[in-house]
């Protein structure tokens, strides 16, 4: 399945023209790799996505071409979830 309409699916990125947006402008990699919107993703595959200053990564469980919006959250595994805050240590 290709990589923008997999973040769209699993709901990782609620649209898919986002999606393709954001692997466009190498915020998405795969396998530590920046990934295009083409990209084929498998199970197994680590996919991390840059939010800003934001940083998620998440380990595919399952490929479906249609999932329901309950079971979503069902298709990956979070590895880590970061806030790559540098104002964080100055308090």
């Amino acid at each position: 399945m290709r990589l923008d309409k997999y973040l769209k699916v699993s709901r990782l990125i609620k649209r898919r023209t986002v999606a393709n947006e954001a692997c466009s402008m190498g915020r998405v990699s795969v396998n530590d790799k920046v990934a295009k919107p083409a990209t084929d993703v498998k199970v197994g595959d680590v996919i991390s996505v840059r939010y800003g200053s934001k940083l998620l990564t998440a380990e595919i469980l399952v490929v479906k071409e249609t999932v329901r919006k309950e079971e979503a959250d069902l298709m990956y595994r979070i590895i880590s979830d970061t806030l790559n805050d540098k104002n964080s240590d100055e308090e």
